[in-house]
């Protein structure tokens, strides 16, 4: 008799997944926000293996998500979806995949983290723990007062932070923006604070990872960010560095070089 509700729990478990299967790809169907992509039913079966939908079905039942709607961004390691969490307040569900081979040139961003302890071994363990890294540095951030999309849950290989922009439209980045000097200057003064006060550097800034909001700018991406205690971190503050002094030089905005900044910034 156990054998046999044993059996037919995990029947309704697999009914349930697949009814939440189908009604997250019929949102991706039918959702005109929705940036396809040369390969968009692949990418999604990625997205939505077992144990995804099992993790979304549980951030349900302890509320940390209410809904979850169509993809507002998407890149080779992961999408980032419009949802609403349990009290109805939009948020941005970051949802990594499992199924990427890129995270092995990820691990240099975790080794020399003290705040892990022995490296995974295999891809899902890595994705997991590159959830928990972002979310933790996500944290650290906003404990810091720098600007960034506030942390909610996160569980699995899936991340649930405040929305940034007016739903179901994300807000655009730099790279997409108009920008001044006002935008210059709070991109020095942001690594000055990630790394003064945050004790961290992003490691992967560029105009791409900031949104221009009408209330300023919002940092974000912050899967590669690292503490300042880091054996590399200096390098990857020297090229966040540098890759904001070429992109406002490249928009006609000039001021300091990137040895006078980082000489600013580490003193």
């Amino acid at each position: 008799m156990a054998e046999s509700d044993e059996g037919s729990n995990e029947s309704d478990e697999s009914d349930e997944s697949s009814k939440m299967r189908e009604k997250l790809l019929r949102s991706e169907r039918d959702n005109r926000y929705l940036r396809k992509d040369s390969d968009q039913r692949k990418v999604l079966e990625e997205v939505f293996d077992r144990s995804t939908l099992l993790a979304v079905e549980a951030l349900i039942a302890r509320k940390d998500l209410r809904e979850l709607y169509g993809v507002v961004n998407s890149g080779k390691e992961a999408r980032v979806y419009y949802g609403l969490d349990g009290e109805g307040i939009p948020v941005a569900v970051k949802i990594y995949l499992i199924s990427a081979s890129d995270f092995r040139k990820r691990m240099g961003y975790i080794a020399g983290d003290r705040r892990f302890g022995k490296l995974p071994s295999g891809s899902r363990d890595t994705i997991y723990l590159w959830t928990r890294k972002e979310f933790k540095n996500l944290q650290l951030a906003d404990y810091a007062g720098v600007r960034v999309p506030k942390p909610h849950a996160f569980l699995k290989n899936i991340l649930v932070m405040e929305y940034i922009g007016a739903p179901p439209q994300p807000a655009p980045t730099f790279a997409e923006s108009e920008v001044d000097d006002e935008d210059y200057e709070w991109s020095f003064k942001t690594i000055r604070a990630l790394w003064k006060k945050a004790k961290m550097v992003h490691a992967d800034l560029s105009e791409f990872n900031v949104f221009k909001t009408a209330k300023g700018p919002v940092l974000f991406d912050m899967g590669s960010a690292v503490l300042s205690s880091h054996p590399q971190a200096e390098d990857y503050l020297r090229r966040d560095v540098a890759n904001m002094v070429r992109f406002f030089r490249k928009r006609g905005i000039t001021g300091k070089d990137s040895d006078e900044w980082l000489g600013e910034i580490l003193k």
